[in-house]
């Protein structure tokens, strides 16, 4: 296991190629872009989470943009204008990107006493690192997964509408397939995240609550009561629910200019509009052969359903 205290001056953390010459570090098993290693680091060695705190954690590309307007709308029931105007990424701000990143101090988080409102932040950083910094506060926890197919797909179009990407070449969807099975993936291993918080959520259902992309999308009302009675503010009528739920659908935010600009924000390579693409179940069609259809999903078998999760095929 490595010492996370003393990653940041290490230069011998195992690499490995996932995108060109792109590169990925190993942490305790996990593979993290080094752009973030440095914020990633200072989230496990600096966060302090409050008891009113409220994380969303997922793998990335597993539907975090969505569930990020959700939970912002709940929280905040009067929030149309502030989706109308900004990017749910702008809203709830992700910790190893933004908040400990170099575009924010984090000081601005932790100097003042803030214990009686609810902070939201996101994270991809797995629970096998994060867990102990959730145990230190009474924070809730709220994590998506999605399809491991439509995982894969989602990221290797969102990966090649990154900035560098012209200069970098196209990444391949063959070689997108192999490194997702090997785990070889920023996040990655996907089994492996996933699995770290659908364990924990069933050890701890008052902190963690877990809910898959397609759940969410199948009945998007219920699940958003579910969510408000977790988060301690359920509501007082459907009217309210069916509000946040028209404000938050993909064909809504997607029409704001803020989510088409094809801006790039200070804290990624990526332009607004790259959040914001399909928002569908079963994408994964147009995109995966049988042989890798099949191929991925003996990994969930192994993974998943060996595990007892029941998902992802």
């Amino acid at each position: 296991m490595v010492n996370i205290l003393e990653v940041v001056h290490d230069e011998s953390l195992p690499k490995e190629n996932w995108w060109g010459k792109n590169c990925v570090c190993q942490i305790n098993d996990f593979w993290f872009l080094p752009k973030f290693l440095p914020s990633t680091i200072r989230v496990l060695n600096e966060f302090k989470p409050l008891p009113n705190d409220v994380i969303l954690a997922s793998f990335p590309k597993t539907g975090t943009t969505w569930l990020k307007s959700l939970v912002f709308s709940i929280v905040n029931r009067s929030s149309k204008e502030s989706l109308v105007k900004h990017n749910p990424h702008d809203l709830v701000p992700t910790l190893e990107v933004q908040v400990f990143g170099t575009t924010h101090q984090s000081s601005s988080i932790t100097t003042h006493d803030e214990s009686h409102s609810t902070r939201l932040y996101s994270t991809h950083i797995p629970y096998q690192l994060l867990g102990n910094t959730f145990h230190s506060s009474n924070c809730r926890v709220i994590y998506i997964t999605r399809n491991p197919k439509d995982t894969l797909v989602s990221m290797w179009h969102f990966t090649n509408k990154w900035k560098d990407a012209d200069q970098d070449g196209p990444w391949h969807l063959e070689e997108a397939i192999e490194k997702f099975c090997s785990g070889v993936f920023p996040g990655g291993p996907y089994y492996d995240h996933v699995m770290g918080f659908r364990k924990a959520s069933l050890e701890k259902p008052k902190n963690i609550f877990s809910i898959t992309y397609e759940e969410l999308m199948k009945d998007t009302k219920i699940h958003v009561k579910r969510l408000a009675e977790f988060l301690g503010c359920p509501f007082m009528n459907d009217e309210e629910v069916d509000e946040i739920v028209k404000n938050c659908s993909f064909d809504i935010l997607s029409s704001y200019e803020v989510n088409k600009s094809g801006d790039f924000p200070s804290w990624f390579q990526v332009p607004y509009n790259s959040f914001f693409r399909q928002g569908v179940v079963g994408d994964h069609k147009n995109y995966l052969d049988a042989k890798t259809i099949e191929r991925i999903d003996a990994l969930t078998r192994d993974k998943f359903h060996g595990a007892g999760f029941m998902y992802g095929i």
